[in-house]
Formats: structure tokens, C-alpha cells, sequence
């Protein structure tokens, strides 16, 4: 290959690149330590096409389009798919006894890789990053939609919900209820006094737990100040990784904006930035308004083709195929997460033990004044995100991951397979699997802003899909109770019963309790005397005046970290909240019994302050 001038210099020859974005190109490289070709298309500078067919004209190469003319897929050899993706190369075609190699990047590497399987009679042509990953795609859509599906449970059966309930689960369950109906059949009185004593040590153990996480997690200077600005601003772009960011969405044209002019904002080199738009492939209306943004070279659309389960984890494994960086995060298509946040967390995996395996960022809502139902799950996110999270850190317990903003070291995401498709509340169980499998879950302190739900209904579908997760990752964890402990420890595997258990069981018995507590008000108590001896009526009273007013006190706390003192009368109405829970509590176990793989939709874009959100953002992108 002989060269011709450096590509910027044919680029500002060409007309393609004025001169000052030369220079700052120039510089940025300097600063960044990256390709100077990465650096122009993640600005925007120049289009892909024009920048690929210049590359090709400085090293005397063909450029060839791969999607009017695609590659001989009898050439494309299924073991090296990875390598194609890694080196962005694919064989295209044979002239005579010559195998002609498409490559978006020319160079030492991709050189020495086509010399070692390929042999000497070999050709190159240059064809666009774009046209390589299309054809990649295509022609290993099977096989990427396989593994996306079937990797965890084909290596890991134990770990995958794809199976709801173990034959061993079964015959315990089968025992369980065995023993109730001969209970309340031989001895009514005992059998319902030992559930209720049941039900209401659970009670004890479930606001202890949460009281002590509240507790430890409020401690400002050893969970608040983890990384600080100066920390930030001493960081080199040159020590900066190259950082992927995954955003899965399925019919959300409406949101997209919001999300990419937030990551144009992130302090973070954007030739670093490998962005995927996760998007199914029969989702048109999206597809087609990720396109109409214009976005620069770093963005990039991966189409999921269908299969089932149709679910946020499984696109999200099948677009690990395509990520080429070292640390990966998912952020939601309405997403604003604070412009540091990626370096912060780089300072915190620099700063952590190697056995921490993900870094989680807090959440909350940039619409928590619209309404009831926005100030309630305000509340809720403050309380879980800003006390609780922090609190499970700092007492080893295992930490169920929030549905983004969740920074994971590429390399263990990929040897532990990734997400489980079949479980509805993935991010939850891929935390709890990273801590049984030995590794740390860590808390950083920044924030990505989401859309609070403002309708109840579109709420409760979207809060029984996650209860309905956490009965799923229950049941898969607690498959094996003695190993969960023995990997997790007494406190860990405790804090898991209260916690994951706790979350998902308190919303299906808050009716029970609640019905006792009417009768008795209406009806007397004498009625229920059998039911509540002396120690055990005490507990309960306990429990009820206790425990309902430390939660009730915990929601109205919860805001005061950021100090959103307008938000704590609202707390006092927390009891609405757990009715709505309780909805949430109980379609959750029905769809569990009936379709448990089901991922029902959340809706977003509902909310006014989304929509102004997207016409600023809109602002933003044009400007």
C-alpha cells in the first residue's frame, strides 16, 4: 500500500474538513491518544462516506459499498465473528485465487491478521465501520440471536429463570402446602397462629433490616464523598478507556432526543464513546427517528432480530456482540445522567479492589412535582438509591442493580454471560449473581435524571414487571440455599431474604394484615382472640405502629439528602403508595403463574416536563 498525504490534509484538500477543525482534530489527538479518524466522525465533522472513501484514496485501495454488494457469505467463517467485530474487517470476495478483504481500518493489525488466515494472496478494499457491522448482522443474526437467548442457560442452568420453578422447588412447595391443609384441618387455631407469628417475625426482621440499611447508608462522609471534583478534574483524557454505552429501547421514538443530547453533554472524549441505539429490528418508527437526528460516527444502530423472549436483557446480549470497550453502561432512552458521571466511575473502578465488578449510580426524576404518583416514586427512588443502595454496600449484602445507570468491566460481563433474558427484572439478578459468583457491587455518587411515572396504570405495569423480577431471581437464587450462603455469608444471605424477599412478599401481604386490622376496627376484637395470644398481639401491635411509622418516617426523610424539603410533606401519604404496591404485588404473581416471561411495556413520554425536555434537547441536536 502506498501512501498518499495524511487523510486530513486530502480531507481539507477535498473541501470535506475545513482547516480549524484540522488543527483541533490534531490537537485532540495529541490529548486523547486516539485514531485521528475516530476523533472526526464522533464530532460529526465529516460524513462517514466521504471520510471512508478518502481513507481508501490515501492508501491506493478500492472502496467498495458491502451493502449494495455484500460480502460471499461462503467466506465469512463463524468462529471469527469476534475478531471481524474487534479488527472491523470481513472477507468479501474471491477474484480467481486472490480472497479480497473489506476493512474499515487499514493497518498493522488488520494486516498481520489477514497474512495469518488468510494467506499471502490477499487483497484489501476499504469499506465504511457502518457497512462492516450491517453485514456482521446479517449474516450471524442466527447466531447471535442463539446466544443471546441460550448463552446463561446452556452454561449456567442453575443462574437462568428460563425454568420458573425447579422440580426439587416443586415437590418443596408440593410439601409445604401439605403440611398447611393438614394443619388447618387437624389444628386450625395452631396452624393460623404460627402463620401469622410467621408473617410477622417476617414483618420485624423486613423494617429492622431496612431501618439498620437507612441507618448506615445516611452516614454522609463515608458514603456521600466516594469522588470528588478535584479527583475529576485530575483526570487525563489520555487515561480515559474506551467506554460503551448500550441504550435498548422498543417503540420510544418520542424519548430518543433527550437521551442523545444528554451523552453529547457527558465530559467524556466522545472518540472514546462506543454508543449502541439497542433497537428491535421491526421497529420501524424508532429506527427510522434514531436516523432523522443526524447523530455523529460514535452512534451506532444495532437491530435485534426478533425472537423470543422479546425482552430489554436479551437485545441487550445480543448488541454485546458489537462493543468494543473496556467498561459498559446502560442508560434508558429518556435518560440525563450528570456530564461526569463516566469519569467518576472510571475513578471509582481505579480506586476499588479488582473484585468490584460493577459500579451502580443512583437515580431519580426530573418531573417529581407533577404530580401524587411523581413525588411518591420521587420519594421511593430517594429513599432506595440515596440510603439503601449506600447501606448494602457497607454491610457486604448483595445489591439488586436499578434498570440503568449500572457500569459493569466488560470482561466479567462477558465471562459471566451477561443478562438473564428470561428474567423481567434483569439488572436485579445480574447484581445478585455478580455477588455469588464472588465479585462487588459499588455505589457511586452521581446521578442520572429519569421520567417519573405519571399515570397509575402505565405505573403499575411497570412496577408488577419488576416484583414480578425479584419473585424470579428469588426463586433462582434460593434454588440452592446452602450454597447461596455459603458464597454471600450470614449476612448476605439474611439480608437477601429480607431484602429481595422482603420487597417482593410485603406487597402481597400488606391486604392481609390490612384486613385483620378493618375486621377488628369494625367488628371487635374478640372474634380474633384465638388467633392473637398475648405475645403474639403485642408483636403484631408492634409491627403495626412500629413499623408502618418507621416507613412512613423513612419516606419522609427520604428527600432530605438533596435537600428537596418540599417533597417531605408528601411522605406522610405513603400509605396510598403501598395500596398501589399492592396491585402492583398481586398481578406480579399472576402473571408469574401465567406468563412469566411476559415484558410488559412500559409507556414513556407521557409526562409534560418529558416533552419539554425533548423540544429542548431538540434545540440542543440542531445547534
Amino acid at each position: 500500500m502506498s501512501l498518499s498525504p495524511p487523510i486530513g490534509e486530502l480531507l481539507v484538500a477535498k473541501g470535506l474538513l475545513p482547516l480549524p477543525q484540522l488543527e483541533e482534530a490534531l490537537r485532540l489527538q495529541q490529548t486523547w491518544h486516539v485514531r485521528f479518524g475516530d476523533i472526526i466522525l464522533s464530532k460529526g465533522w465529516v460524513r462517514p462516506r466521504d471520510f471512508y472513501r478518502t481513507l481508501a484514496e490515501r492508501f491506493s485501495l478500492d472502496f467498495v459499498d458491502l451493502i449494495e454488494t455484500p460480502p460471499d457469505a461462503d467466506l465469512v467463517r463463524s468462529g471469527q465473528k469476534e475478531d471481524y467485530t474487534r479488527l472491523l474487517l470481513l472477507p468479501w470476495r474471491k477474484e480467481g485465487e486472490t480472497t479480497v478483504i473489506a476493512t474499515a481500518e487499514p493497518g498493522p493489525d488488520v494486516l498481520l491478521y489477514v497474512r495469518r488466515n488468510f494467506g499471502r494472496n490477499t487483497r484489501l478494499v476499504v469499506t465504511s465501520k457502518f457497512d462492516i457491522l450491517w453485514n456482521l448482522q446479517s449474516i450471524f443474526d442466527t447466531d447471535y440471536s442463539h446466544d443471546a437467548v441460550s448463552s446463561l442457560y446452556e452454561t449456567d442452568p442453575g443462574s437462568s429463570a428460563k425454568q420458573v420453578v425447579t422440580p426439587q422447588q416443586g415437590f418443596m412447595l408440593y410439601c409445604m402446602l401439605t403440611v398447611l391443609f393438614a394443619g388447618i384441618a387437624l389444628a386450625p387455631i395452631a396452624t393460623v397462629i404460627a402463620l401469622n407469628l410467621f408473617m410477622s417475625v417476617f414483618y420485624l426482621g423486613n423494617f429492622i433490616l431496612k431501618a439498620l440499611l437507612v441507618w448506615v447508608g445516611a452516614d454522609y462522609r463515608k458514603v456521600d464523598s466516594k469522588i470528588t471534583d478535584a479527583e475529576v478534574a485530575a483526570l487525563k483524557d489520555e487515561e480515559l478507556p474506551v467506554f460503551t454505552v448500550l441504550v435498548p429501547m422498543f417503540k420510544e421514538p418520542e424519548v430518543l432526543p433527550i437521551l442523545a443530547a444528554a451523552l453529547r453533554r457527558l465530559d467524556y472524549p466522545p472518540a472514546k464513546l462506543d454508543i449502541k441505539l439497542v433497537l428491535e429490528a421491526g421497529d420501524r418508527e424508532t429506527i427510522d427517528a434514531a436516523k432523522a437526528l443526524g447523530l455523529e460516527g460514535n452512534f451506532e444502530i444495532i437491530r435485534v432480530p426478533p425472537s423470543k423472549p422479546q425482552t430489554k436483557p436479551k437485545a441487550c446480549n445480543y448488541a454485546l456482540n458489537f462493543a468494543r470497550g473496556d467498561l459498559l453502561v446502560i442508560f434508558d432512552a429518556e435518560d440525563q445522567p450528570e456530564p461526569d458521571q463516566l469519569k467518576k466511575v472510571v475513578i471509582a473502578f481505579n480506586k476499588a479492589p479488582t473484585d468490584v465488578a460493577c459500579v451502580q449510580c443512583r437515580l431519580n426524576y426530573y418531573n417529581s412535582d407533577e404530580n401524587w404518583l411523581t413525588r411518591m416514586f420521587t420519594l421511593d427512588y430517594s429513599l432506595w438509591f440515596d440510603y439503601m443502595l449506600p447501606g448494602l454496600e457497607r454491610l457486604g449484602i448483595p445489591i439488586p442493580l436499578g434498570g440503568t445507570s449500572n457500569h459493569f468491566r466488560m470482561d466479567v460481563l462477558r465471562n459471566l454471560k451477561a443478562w438473564d433474558p428470561f428474567n423481567v427484572t434483569e439488572d436485579a439478578d445480574l447484581g445478585v449473581r455478580l455477588t455469588q459468583k464472588g465479585y462487588r457491587v459499588a455505589v457511586c455518587n452521581s446521578t442520572t435524571f429519569e421520567e417519573a411515572n405519571v399515570s397509575i396504570p402505565n405505573w403499575i405495569r411497570q412496577r408488577s414487571r419488576w416484583i414480578k423480577g425479584y419473585m424470579q431471581t428469588y426463586l433462582v437464587h434460593m434454588r440452592h440455599p446452602l450454597a447461596l450462603y455459603r458464597s454471600v455469608g450470614h449476612g448476605g444471605f439474611w439480608g437477601f431474604q429480607f431484602f429481595v424477599g422482603g420487597t417482593m412478599l410485603s406487597g402481597i401481604l400488606n391486604p392481609i394484615f390490612w384486613a385483620f386490622y378493618a375486621f377488628w376496627l369494625f367488628f371487635g376484637g374478640h372474634f380474633l382472640d384465638p388467633f392473637f395470644p398475648t405475645v403474639l398481639l403485642h408483636l403484631s401491635l408492634f409491627n403495626l405502629l412500629a413499623g408502618n411509622g418507621l416507613f412512613t418516617y423513612l419516606s419522609i426523610i427520604a428527600p432530605l439528602k438533596r435537600g428537596w424539603t418540599h417533597l417531605v410533606p408528601w411522605g406522610l401519604t405513603v400509605v396510598g403508595y403501598w395500596a398501589l404496591m399492592s396491585v402492583a404485588g398481586y398481578k406480579a404473581l399472576w402473571q408469574l403463574i401465567k406468563n412469566p416471561f411476559y415484558w410488559e411495556k412500559t409507556q414513556h413520554g407521557l409526562s409534560a416536563v418529558t416533552k419539554q425536555e425533548v423540544a429542548r434537547a431538540l434545540q440542543s441536536l440542531e445547534q
